[in-house]
């Protein structure tokens, strides 16, 4: 089939090649514009964007799916599919109509659960013990459309959001080439999602980011590692500053919620149950480090406590 491609962070790289490799023909790469990023702020391309140039695809990067330009090159295309993972953006309902086999939509979770902008991050936060991938043909609706393929895979205990995102990217290409395989010789129905078990998964803003340490232990170690590598977990100091949180271990000591105790190779902070151990951490204007250096150089009071700044 001739495909055309929708995509724009690193996760959805994968796909983009498994698709290049695959019989179908990629015949143009739609994602989104050039953004300003790192310190500098300079306009950067996405991942996908990069990846297509290196494949030899053809780039497409409008700024809004319903300018003329890009309908007029949609229709020039002649796509049989277009394949979605991460695009970025609604694609209005014409648009949707536009495409004989409509637009395939690669999700990080197991639909109907976590529906939205952050499936990984909210599954880690949340403690699920499995999530997957999913297939389904796009539809006006938010990630509602009917399903035609699903993998699982395990959260492991230590699993960052960005360590489970990479595994199911890797995982997701191949169910989305299979997909499409399935809908090009006619093997595959997609079937609705059913009614029960619907969960929402809103981007994460940087206050959902921040510790709560009068939260249980288990709690406070997955908000970090789902807040692992994006938006990034952070407490403040008590002069108000953030101090960016990595993951975290929990211990058997038990302290008041947000106390620090600082030792010669590690650092622990009370939480509502059992104290955790700082991993890496970032002091503002700062490098990351393990905490005990951060700890020995930031000279903390005796009595210092963790997230009481607003």
């Amino acid at each position: 089939m001739r495909v055309l491609f929708a995509g724009t962070p690193a996760a959805a790289v994968p796909s983009l090649r498994a698709l290049a490799a695959s019989e179908h023909d990629v015949v143009a790469v739609l994602t989104r514009p050039d953004a300003p990023a790192g310190r500098g702020r300079a306009l950067q391309p996405s991942a996908v964007r990069t990846a297509a140039e290196e494949l030899g695809i053809d780039v497409l990067t409008p700024r809004r799916l319903r300018d003329e330009a890009f309908r007029a090159r949609l229709a020039e295309l002649d796509v049989d599919v277009a394949a979605v993972v991460a695009y970025g953006a609604l694609v209005p309902p014409d648009l949707l109509a536009a495409v004989p086999h409509g637009w395939v939509n690669l999700h990080f979770s197991l639909l109907p659960a976590w529906r939205g902008a952050a499936p990984v991050q909210h599954a880690v936060i949340a403690g699920d013990e499995v999530t997957g991938a999913t297939t389904f043909l796009l539809e006006q609706g938010l990630d509602t459309g009917p399903v035609y393929g699903l993998l699982t895979e395990t959260i492991r205990p230590r699993d960052t959001a960005g360590d489970l995102l990479a595994r199911l990217a890797d995982a997701g290409a191949g169910l989305l080439a299979r997909t499409l395989d399935g809908i090009a010789d006619g093997a595959l129905v997609a079937v609705p999602q059913p009614a029960d078990g619907v969960s929402l998964a809103p981007k994460l803003t940087p206050d959902d980011a921040r510790v709560r340490w009068t939260h249980p232990a288990s709690a406070v170690d997955r908000r970090i590692r789902g807040c692992t590598p994006e938006p990034g977990a952070w407490t403040t100091l008590p002069d108000g500053s953030r101090l960016g949180l990595g993951p975290v271990t929990v211990t058997d000591e038990v302290l008041a919620p947000g106390l620090v105790v600082p030792g010669r190779r590690e650092v622990l902070v009370g939480t509502a149950t059992q104290a955790v151990r700082l991993g890496d951490v970032t002091a503002t204007g700062k490098r990351a480090m393990p905490a005990a250096d951060w700890a020995r150089g930031a000279r903390l009071a005796a009595d210092t406590v963790l997230g009481q700044a607003s």
